[in-house]
């Protein structure tokens, strides 16, 4: 566990929300089963392995070593923490084992990124609110809606799959003029609408808890869209497996761009590379242009980037 006390020892105050640690990535051998993340001011420990005979020791080695930082930078203050164990076999049971190791989780628990502020919760499931490794991802969104803010008819914005509409807070606070939210989970769009009003975001938003295979009706007729946004979960069973699915998607892309717009596509997959996603979109949407691959945060490197999540951006031809 060295290389992850090492990064605990050197870890700045965490103010946004982050990843500290990435074992995942495979950059730090023999840590690879761990990952320590800041959802200030909670810090969350999670474990791919199932727990060991030694696993209690190793808890206690690195709740030592997150007191003892905690304790030089910010003296008094209370160390908060959350152990998680996320090993196949409760994964592929949608389950997870999660304990409260010391101190509290705030209730509600908000978290900020970039200035803005989202709801989380460490305490159930395996995702928490946020998407960590996404975080490059909203920056471009913000980055491209600022651009076209002083567009004549302002940016329309697809995002689908929204889970808790991140993207939507992001792109409207840079200035989009609307975001159709769409996602099956009535508890995720509800979230959603909470994050919006966190942000003091009132109009702009509208909020669809939909099959998206089933409203494609409903979804074009608010189009098209100066950007669309596919951020789908990789494997979820009954609703969206991406070796098959995804095609469905790409199909679709052509006629919910505008002119000139953009779509950004998300793949958080480690056994699909790039050219699952560029192949599929030269044969199915080839009159739209690879423009580049949005690079993932320091934070998440991996020792193959094929493995790593993938944020690609396509752009439709101008008329």
């Amino acid at each position: 566990m060295q290389a992850l006390l090492d990064a605990i020892a050197h870890m700045p105050l965490p103010t946004d929300a982050q990843r500290i640690f990435h074992g995942r990535g495979g950059r730090h051998p023999g840590c690879e089963q761990w990952t320590l993340d800041a959802y200030p001011p909670v810090y969350m420990l999670t474990s791919f392995l199932p727990a060991g005979e030694d696993t209690e020791a190793q808890l206690a080695t690195v709740g030592a070593a997150l007191a003892a930082r905690c304790e030089q930078l910010a003296p008094g203050q209370p160390l908060n923490w959350v152990f998680q164990c996320r090993n196949e076999q409760l994964r592929t049971q949608g389950r997870t084992e999660t304990r409260l190791m010391a101190g509290a989780v705030p209730e509600p628990h908000a978290v900020t990124e970039y200035g803005l502020t989202f709801k989380v919760h460490v305490l159930r499931g395996q995702n928490h609110g946020l998407f960590l490794d996404m975080a490059e991802g909203r920056r471009w969104v913000d980055a491209f809606a600022a651009a076209r803010s002083t567009d004549r008819y302002g940016l329309k914005v697809l995002n689908l799959f929204a889970y808790t509409c991140a993207f939507s807070v992001v792109a409207l606070q840079a200035g989009a003029r609307q975001v159709v939210n769409v996602d099956m989970s009535h508890g995720a769009i509800a979230v959603g609408q909470q994050n919006h009003q966190l942000n003091g975001l009132t109009t702009g938003a509208s909020f669809l808890a939909h099959d998206i295979f089933s409203s494609w009706g409903k979804i074009t007729r608010s189009g098209p869209y100066g950007l669309v946004i596919v951020d789908p979960p990789s494997y979820q069973k009954g609703s969206f497996v991406a070796t098959k699915d995804y095609a469905r998607l790409m199909r679709r892309l052509p006629d919910l761009l505008a002119p000139g717009g953009h779509a950004l596509l998300c793949l958080n997959a480690p056994e699909l590379g790039v050219g699952f996603l560029q192949e599929q979109m030269q044969e199915l949407a080839p009159e739209l242009q690879f423009v580049e691959r949005v690079a993932n945060p320091a934070a998440f490197a991996d020792v193959d980037p094929e493995r790593a999540l993938k944020v690609l951006v396509y752009a439709a031809p101008n008329l």
